[in-house]
């Protein structure tokens, strides 16, 4: 699979810096973005506030922030993982 090649189209804030992402493959995947969210841009995603004004730009094809902070679609495929499905009882 060559993840470079993958969009995101869809964005959930969890809880805290968790988010589930929607990928145009079909896969629903999960990340802590807390790791990847050092440096100046992404400084104001301290505040909770600003964090959760996450979305997806479809032009980008992955999440950015109002203040033009963003994460490759790449580099979140590869740090996430297959989110859990709950199997019908």
């Amino acid at each position: 699979m060559d993840f470079e090649l993958v969009d995101v189209t869809g964005v959930e804030v969890l809880e805290g810096r968790v988010v589930r992402l929607t990928f145009d493959i079909g896969e629903v995947r999960v990340i802590d973005l807390a790791p990847l969210l050092w440096g100046p841009a992404f400084e104001p995603l301290k505040d909770d506030a600003v964090f959760r004004q996450i979305r997806v730009d479809p032009d980008a094809g992955t999440i950015v922030w109002p203040n033009g902070a963003d994460i490759s679609a790449h580099t979140l495929y590869h740090y996430s993982h297959p989110a859990e499905t709950r199997q019908a009882s």
